[in-house]
């Protein structure tokens, strides 16, 4: 299932929303401002963001920014103003779409649409590891029969790993695939990104392990029972 995150003060037009894209089956967070969301997304995974331009504490530019340094997953801005230097923001700062409020749900949802069909979110490919199943369509991880949700990049990198059991890939080769080549960061994102990994399925499974091979990067052994 999709996972869209609201971001807007207004709560009538968060309800609004929350009525529409359920209907879709889509399923939503909702955040009052864009603190509240920078915390759901290091807790949830999130596939599409909705953020409201003018929001207290941290305002829509702002999350933007955030979250084009840290995931890679489509942006749409709703904004009450129609200028054009507020549109040459919103795209500067990383967002896919722009949305002038009032609008139609209904042409909210084309946009959604078409935004996850540009970041080809109907992969519909299921890797299996023993009793751990990666839905790459639903981003959902079962483990033992139970659904484990994993933040977008974890996901993405686990996916990345179990697709190719044994092969090894260098810290470099990972922030390529998974943050891209305009990642600002180093590649320590990845050292911790794996520790996460780790920590969440030792408990959990024996039916892989994720190696550091010293001084190259990282491979993902599946275990022979």
């Amino acid at each position: 299932m999709i996972h869209i995150l609201v971001a807007d003060d207004d709560p009538h037009l968060r309800e609004l929303l929350n009525h529409y894209l359920q209907a879709e089956g889509y399923v939503v967070y909702e955040a009052d401002d864009g603190v509240e969301a920078s915390a759901l997304l290091e807790v949830e995974q999130i596939h599409i963001a909705i953020l409201d331009v003018m929001m207290p504490n941290k305002d829509g530019f702002q999350l933007c920014k955030e979250i084009r340094q840290d995931y890679d997953f489509p942006i749409l801005l709703l904004t009450a103003k129609d200028q054009l230097v507020d549109k040459e923001k919103g795209y500067s700062v990383g967002t896919d779409d722009y949305l002038t409020k009032p609008f139609e749900p209904k042409e909210l949802l084309f946009r959604i649409k078409a935004l996850l069909r540009r970041y080809q979110m109907v992969n519909t490919e299921k890797i299996k590891l023993g009793s751990i199943v990666i839905d790459r369509k639903s981003y959902e991880v079962h483990c033992n029969e139970q659904l484990f949700i994993l933040p977008m990049k974890e996901f993405e990198l686990l996916s990345q790993l179990a697709s190719y059991p044994d092969r090894i890939f260098s810290r470099e080769d990972l922030i390529q695939l998974i943050w891209g080549s305009d990642f600002a960061g180093d590649d320590r994102t990845v050292d911790v990104h794996i520790k996460r990994l780790r920590e969440r399925f030792s408990q959990r499974t024996d039916d892989f392990v994720i190696k550091t091979v010293r001084g190259v990067g990282y491979k993902l052994e599946v275990i022979q029972k």
